[in-house]
């Protein structure tokens, strides 16, 4: 039940209708359903968010004022108020109004009350009540943490960590060679449900650890609000901005996907609309002095480039311009001290990030000769990256999977890419020179993409692909003891399950796919339990496997599909990427658009689907979080998604509430080849 309160007299003894509050942010179960528990919106001290209230006046009506106040005292600062004549959802009455507070804070620890009050033409009056609260910093008992880097593995549940894992090796039921993220000081699992849904897409995924607070599916740093821009929506500090402001930290953001993506996004892009990808880049530059932004690597360069230019993905329709004259948005601008944004597809980013001194590289090349002394923007494909077995196999020069025996990263056009410890390793090269420290995010982004489309082997490489940045940034942090560590995930993908192992040869293997069916590709072929045995995969000199088509290979289901055909080999090609620019032009387009084309010859056994559509998709399952570093025994316990945004915080502005970790002090053991 909404809490509304009519303040108004009822005219001649009889009932009048009331205006109504439909909306009230930061949500909290208090104005949704009257319960005070639990507590939904939580901060920092001093952490900024907004207040809004969405408000519908009876018929003929319009609210004439609005004021918002906490714990009854009005709050100090201009109320932006609109209708919604234009630029609302749809269904809101043109009439409906929109109340906002840009950029409040509270230094008070503990549970605070907040409400609206508003008034319509009529003089009668309507109040809504929420909470919040602020999350004290507690007594350290170690010393602050200068860096902070955080490792998202996107996607990752425990079966790819495992997955990977096997494919170092096993004796006698001993892992040969630990993944680096095994050797990390404290683990916890962590729920991931978004504010409006138990299973997240990677956007709340994300920003759940860099606000503290819970977002919509599709939605970065804002809470939702009932307009239709979306880069107008309440915003949230992100944990970047913060220590920006107030410890002058920068911000590198490294990932194997687009930069636009939602999870390099949702470090420091604020908008409700993840796929708006001309203004989320824009954000990155334009608010850069607001996050510290000093290291940007990964794909994406469609958006940086001027429209018209071949590749360019550039338009005015997903870019955004703040009304400098309405208050609604003029408030963005000078309380958050945002840039207003232009409609500029004709803009060329990349010059932009040059003129501001930032360097540019384009291919693994220019990567080796950069200047470690200077901010870095690396833009290595259009859209998202190759994939590590496509890289590896490419750098290898044995693919000869694309079309026409060329490589898969021929096909592309884009054969000199990075791997993601090479990209971690450069960013690393620029951030350990400032001199206030730094947050540092990097994302493996194809084990969730891989994973979607159920290429059992191309997201088991990118879970290595990312383990081998997680020892670059655990080397890092053992060298220098300040710094502490986190590997994670947003969310599961696809309800991975390793099931056992091949009973059979590949060479059988192969034979059995031209018998077809259930009879031969499943009763012949999947080993459960003892019958799984331990699969040998040989690892060459860079770390990967020799070939990923082995005898008494690793089997993969999964329990989130989508209908499929299954021959338990390595796909020749990856799927068509449709981000990709060039995806609808040769040799891209005749790559299969899903898994049901790609894998239709694939001895005819078909897997039917739990959902439907042609990919799988995200689970509610919880994930696995590894610390290590000082503060690391902090990330114990089943933990929610939003309580490590707290104890990222506690360390790095007070000290470490845990005993700082030893082990973070000396260097791992490095792996076995």
């Amino acid at each position: 039940m909404k809490q509304t309160l009519l303040l108004a007299a009822l005219a001649a003894g009889s009932a009048v209708a009331a205006p109504t509050v439909t909306r009230l942010t930061p949500p909290s179960e208090l104005f949704a359903s009257g319960r005070a528990d639990p507590v939904i919106a939580r901060f920092l001290p001093g952490q900024r968010f907004d207040l809004q209230a969405t408000i519908r006046p009876d018929a003929g009506q319009k609210i004439t004022a609005a004021r918002f106040l906490v714990d009854g005292k009005p709050v100090a600062a201009a109320v932006a108020l609109r209708d919604c004549a234009t630029g609302c959802v749809k269904g809101l009455a043109a009439e409906t109004a929109i109340a906002t507070v840009r950029a409040v804070s509270s230094d008070m620890a503990g549970r605070h009350e907040f409400s609206v009050e508003a008034t319509q033409a009529d003089g009668q009056k309507v109040v809504a009540k929420g909470n919040f609260e602020v999350v004290p910093f507690t007594a350290a008992l170690g010393p602050k943490v200068k860096n902070i880097i955080i490792l998202l593995g996107d996607g990752m549940g425990a079966a790819q960590r495992t997955a990977a894992r096997i494919v170092h090796g096993y004796a006698q039921g001993k892992a040969l060679q630990p993944l680096a993220m095994d050797g990390f000081s404290a683990t916890a699992l962590v729920k991931t449900a978004s504010l409006n849904s138990i299973v997240t897409d990677s956007s709340p995924g994300m920003t759940s650890y860099v606000s503290g607070n819970k977002n919509n599916n599709n939605e970065e740093g804002v809470f939702p609000d009932d307009t239709t821009d979306p880069f107008d929506n309440p915003r949230i500090e992100y944990l970047s901005e913060y220590l920006h402001r107030t410890q002058g930290k920068q911000l590198g953001i490294v990932t194997t996907a687009d930069v636009f993506d939602a999870t390099p996004a949702g470090n420091a892009v604020h908008t409700s609309n993840r796929g708006a990808g001309t203004g989320i880049v824009d954000q990155f530059f334009d608010d850069r002095a607001r996050t510290g932004l000093t290291v940007l690597m990964g794909g994406g360069r469609k958006w940086f480039l001027p429209a018209g230019t071949p590749g360019s993905a550039r338009t005015d329709t997903s870019d955004y311009a703040f009304s400098t004259t309405d208050p609604h948005t003029a408030e963005i601008v000078k309380r958050w001290g945002a840039a207003a944004g232009a409609l500029d597809k004709d803009r060329d980013l990349i010059k932009d990030f040059q003129a501001a001194g930032f360097q540019y590289a384009a291919t693994k090349t220019d990567l080796d000769k950069t200047d470690a002394g200077k901010p870095l923007l690396g833009l290595f494909a259009f859209s998202n990256m190759n994939v590590a077995l496509d890289k590896i196999n490419g750098r290898r020069g044995t693919d000869k999977n694309g079309l026409g025996g060329a490589s898969v990263v021929q096909d592309f056009g884009l054969p000199d890419q990075p791997m993601l410890d090479e990209m971690a390793g450069q960013a690393l090269n620029v951030l350990k020179r400032a001199p206030k420290g730094f947050v540092l995010m990097i994302e493996g982004a194809s084990i969730d993409k891989q994973a979607h489309n159920m290429d059992t082997e191309r997201w088991m490489l990118d879970t290595l692909e990312f383990d081998r940045a997680v020892r670059v940034a655990q080397d890092f942090a053992a060298e220098r003891g300040d710094t502490l560590v986190i590997v994670t995930a947003d969310h599961e993908c696809s309800g991975a399950a390793l099931i056992g192992g091949s009973v059979v040869t590949d060479a059988k293997l192969a034979e059995l796919a031209t018998k077809k069916g259930v009879a031969n590709l499943r009763n012949q072929v999947v080993g459960p339990y003892e019958k799984a045995g331990f699969p040998r995969y040989r690892l060459a000199a860079d770390g990967y496997p020799e070939t990923t088509d082995i005898d008494y290979r690793l089997l993969v289901g999964y329990g989130a599909n989508a209908d499929r055909y299954e021959d338990w080999r390595t796909k020749k090609t990856p799927q068509r990427d449709g981000q990709q620019p060039f995806a609808s032009e040769m040799p891209l387009k005749w790559y299969p658009a899903n898994a049901a084309e790609r894998d239709d010859a694939l001895g005819e056994y078909h897997v039917t689907g739990q959902v439907p559509g042609e990919q799988a998709v995200h689970t509610g399952t919880d994930v696995p979080l590894s610390a290590y570093g000082p503060g690391a025994l902090a990330f114990t316990g089943v933990i929610d998604n939003t309580d490590v945004f707290f104890k990222l915080a506690q360390a790095a502005v007070k000290g470490v509430v845990a005993p700082a970790d030893a082990s973070g002090a000396s260097k791992p053991p490095k792996p076995r080849r």
